[in-house]
């Protein structure tokens, strides 16, 4: 996206300002840990994605240039393996903690969450100044919910539900605005282009959004590679549970026939070099497995799993403590009574 320019007024006032400070300091020096891998947080530049600011007066104090992360597809694009978590709760605090935590990307989930757009806003406030990539799940694949999630600005959108080349096709041009497609305009005013500020916004959105699209059932696996072969999309979303449910096995997503649909899938959609692929960790397909079968994204965790694992395990540790505790007391006892009749 092209830059936005700062005026000379604006940038004197900013002098100013940083002199009465700051009046004989430098600033100091930032490191961030390997771990992290990320940039200083946005809100050190006027445009959260690519403003650069310089800044120098009369003892030559100076304003670090700061570069905006890369996007998701720029990564992708790099060869790079990406694992991200769901977030179902729509807390903000949790999107802050997963983007500390050093996940590469997080996807705000519309579709089984309870939340809608107002909701995921405060999500992708949090994410943002993690600088850490958010993707939005809408509820169903159509025009009005892309439209009102493509508005906050996103890095990625995923639809679900894809089942054929035709439905593909409908996702992208949602993404697109006329004459390449269908989407509303309201890109003078929305988060998408920083409120209007950003005035490469129209130029370089189509390079900068991935599109993702879902397939999640008996049908969309049997033409996943046509589906993968759309023009717009970028990445094949993996559904196993819904894959499973329309199988007839809702109750056993690792059953041999579910994986064996779900393996040729992935081998579809490898071969035809035309989209990434994507999908969710499960108790019987562990993360590495994922990595190993050729997946570009894995997503790891939901927000709600690692919270209900965690508040579960420590109430039965504690439990299990009580009861320990109770058979020592009696073991005790028994020992002492044993003690003071043998006298």
């Amino acid at each position: 996206m092209a830059s936005s320019s700062l005026s000379s007024s604006s940038l004197s006032t900013l002098r100013k300002s940083l002199a009465n400070s700051t009046p004989n300091s430098n600033f100091p020096s930032i490191s961030l840990p390997n771990s992290q891998q990320k940039t200083l947080p946005q809100t050190l530049t006027t445009n959260r994605k690519h403003q650069h600011l310089t800044h120098s007066s009369t003892n030559s104090t100076a304003v670090p240039a700061v570069s905006p992360p890369r996007s998701l597809k720029s990564r992708l694009k790099n060869g790079e393996t990406l694992y991200g978590i769901f977030l179902l709760t729509f807390s903000p605090t949790l999107a802050e903690i997963a983007g500390l935590a050093g996940y590469d990307f997080a996807v705000v989930d519309m579709e089984h969450g309870h939340g809608g757009i107002s909701d995921a806003l405060p999500c992708l406030h949090a994410l943002a100044a993690t600088n850490t990539a958010a993707v939005l799940r809408i509820p169903e694949s159509t025009a009005a919910w892309a439209k009102k999630a493509l508005d906050l600005g996103p890095q990625g959108i995923m639809f679900p539900m894809i089942d054929s080349p035709k439905s593909a096709r409908k996702a992208v041009s949602y993404c697109r605005f006329p004459p390449n497609g269908v989407r509303g305009s309201a890109h003078t005013i929305v988060r998408a282009s920083d409120y209007g500020i950003d005035e490469g916004y129209l130029s370089n959105f189509e390079e900068e959004l991935l599109v993702m699209c879902q397939v999640e059932s008996e049908e969309g696996v049997k033409k996943i590679d046509e589906i993968a072969a759309v023009e717009g999309v970028d990445c094949v979303q993996m559904g196993p549970l819904d894959l499973s449910a329309s199988m007839g096995y809702l109750w056993d997503p690792g059953h041999k026939k579910v994986k064996e649909a779900l393996r040729g899938a992935e081998k579809a959609v490898l071969k035809g070099k035309a989209a990434y692929l994507s999908g969710f960790v499960m108790p019987h397909d562990p993360a590495t497995e994922l990595r190993r079968r050729g997946y570009h994204m894995v997503s790891g965790a939901a927000d709600v799993g690692l919270f209900r694992s965690a508040a579960v395990e420590d109430v039965r540790r504690f439990k299990a403590s009580l009861v320990d505790d109770d058979d020592a007391g009696k073991e005790s006892v028994v020992v002492a009574e044993e003690k003071y009749w043998s006298e």
